[in-house]
């Protein structure tokens, strides 16, 4: 996994975008509308960008497609430090 976290929010050209999605998350559970409105970016990219999350296991989804609101999964908060490092570096950048 943290393999995983470092590809997907440092090394990859999404990775900033992806940084800022998880800080978000990480201060309360959101769905893609209120992400896209709260970090001011389109709601097309934060979806890709939620999708990239998911299908690396970084967050999940809970509810229908259009409202569902993402929270980490425990593979995530199994890794928490790895995370917090990650956001750190990128954040430094």
């Amino acid at each position: 996994m943290e393999g995983v976290l470092w590809y997907v929010l440092a090394s990859s050209r999404g990775g900033p975008s992806r940084v800022r999605i998880v800080r978000a998350i990480d201060e309360r559970p959101r769905n893609a509308n209120q992400l896209a409105t709260e970090l001011d970016l389109d709601y097309t990219t934060v979806r890709h960008h939620l999708d990239v999350l998911v299908e690396n296991n970084v967050v999940d989804r809970s509810g229908d497609e259009y409202a569902a609101v993402y929270t980490f999964t425990d593979a995530s908060r199994a890794n928490w430090d790895t995370v917090e490092e990650i956001l750190a570096t990128v954040e430094d950048d």
